[in-house]
């Protein structure tokens, strides 16, 4: 909404006296678009971190992931303040094999999600394009997956290659 405010495209202060005669406005799901990644609320007893995890890529990413593949990266802190939360990133490979659904996450629930694939070779095109809106986790979790994954992947294909 601050974006949309930024924008123009609602006022930035929308209080009247009487709620009645304002008029509500349709904006375009494009004027709220991040990119960011397959993320869920920890509100289920009972659930591990994992179990979590693997609920959200089903909902929102269409793969039915082992959760026993599922691997954590790290934990931090999204902000301070009253604002802050602690999130918990793990790291999964999909293949179609696993692939279910269609995703998209729940609409009664207000979310729009299309799965985006980035080539790898676009990587810090994508991580490093201002214009692109997206949270600081994506960014890390580009860096994490470019040193901790690309370096194996490399690897194995000089395995394969007799070119390497």
């Amino acid at each position: 909404m601050c974006e949309c405010a930024r924008q123009g495209l609602v006022p930035a202060d929308e209080t009247t006296e009487d709620d009645s005669s304002q008029s509500v406005k349709l904006l375009p799901a494009s004027a709220g678009v991040t990119y960011e990644l397959c993320a869920g609320i920890v509100d289920k007893p009972g659930l591990s971190l994992q179990q979590i995890a693997k609920e959200e890529v089903l909902e929102e990413c269409g793969y039915d992931v082992p959760v026993e593949r599922l691997q954590k990266i790290t934990s931090y802190r999204s902000g301070v303040g009253v604002t802050g939360s602690k999130h918990t990133m793990f790291y999964v490979e999909v293949s179609d094999d696993l692939h279910v659904g269609s995703g998209g996450g729940q609409a009664e629930e207000g979310e729009l999600i299309e799965v985006v694939h980035v080539p790898l070779k676009d990587w810090q095109a994508f991580v490093f394009d201002e214009c692109i809106p997206k949270t600081v986790g994506v960014s890390f979790a580009f860096m994490w997956f470019h040193n901790s994954i690309v370096p194996r992947l490399q690897a194995s294909k000089c395995l394969v290659s007799t070119s390497c």
